[in-house]
């Protein structure tokens, strides 16, 4: 069984800056393909910016360049820094995890989510 618990959300300007943090509970956590996925009010969930075991990543369209995602396996801790925030980042970020090189579209563990909010 593994926890996931976000920190790092809240409200800022566009332009401005944020970095999502991702703890996970358990021993295991270098055999997890992690990721962040975001719900925005009335819309349904997307997949943001993944990250393998191996330490390979990849992002949404809508937020290569801004974002960069990143794991420390020491911390066994996954980030996601967010950069020229736009007020259409604004949503609930969900980190999550599957067991195995690559994170899927219904990973095995979900955090509780944690909001941003940009103001333009």
């Amino acid at each position: 069984q593994v926890q996931l618990v976000e920190s790092g959300g809240g409200l800022v300007q566009a332009g401005d800056s944020l970095r999502l943090s991702c703890a996970a509970s358990g021993r295991t956590f270098s055999r997890y393909g992690m990721g962040w996925f975001r719900q925005a009010p009335g819309k349904q969930r997307e997949l943001v910016a993944v990250i393998s075991t191996g330490g390979n990543t990849g992002y949404a369209d809508s937020v290569k360049g801004r974002f960069t995602i990143s794991r420390d396996n020491a911390k066994n801790t996954v980030y996601l820094q967010m950069n020229s925030l736009k007020p259409e980042d604004t949503a609930v970020y969900y980190c999550a995890a599957t067991l195995g090189a690559v994170l899927t579209t219904s990973p095995d563990y979900w955090g509780q989510g944690t909001r941003v909010t940009v103001s333009s």
